[in-house]
């Protein structure tokens, strides 16, 4: 099996919410853990946020998150920014317009000069997202760097 690359997020307080958007837009099943089930919670008042989240998608897609215990530091905006590359427009499009919808566009879904449709934006939870769709030139290519 290949070692796999999956984006954590770091949520406050939101996990369970963000999650279940996530599934809402890209589908697969989600699997939610508390701090409560595994006794990890020392703060009773955290016991019911996620410790781990994981989102499988039928197409391969995986993405993990969690709460951030009040102990912890937390940064919002700079926890993750995650990319989708695919030649697929309708999928990619499709994507796009849900995580766009509460969210912001921060560089608009349009031809870019390596002939890529490329798109970058916020979500409603504060993730940054950049869209790639390959070109009829670079079918399976994308952005590499």
């Amino acid at each position: 099996m290949p070692t796999k690359l999956n984006p954590y997020i770091s949520f406050k307080d939101n996990a369970r919410e963000a999650m279940e958007y996530y599934q809402s837009v890209f589908g697969g099943e989600l699997t939610m853990s508390t701090f409560a089930e595994f006794q990890m919670a020392e703060d009773p008042a955290e016991s019911d946020k996620i410790m781990h989240s994981q989102l499988d998608t039928d197409n391969g897609l995986t993405l993990m998150g969690a709460d951030t215990p009040n102990q912890m530091p937390y940064e919002d905006g700079s926890r993750v920014a995650i990319s989708l590359s695919r030649e697929s427009e309708a999928e990619l499009r499709g994507y796009w317009d849900k995580l766009i919808d509460g969210g912001s566009v921060t560089m608009p879904l349009e031809q870019a000069p390596w002939g890529d449709s490329f798109g970058m934006c916020t979500d409603r939870f504060g993730v940054s997202w950049m869209v790639n769709i390959a070109g009829a030139q670079n079918q399976g290519g994308g952005v590499s760097g």
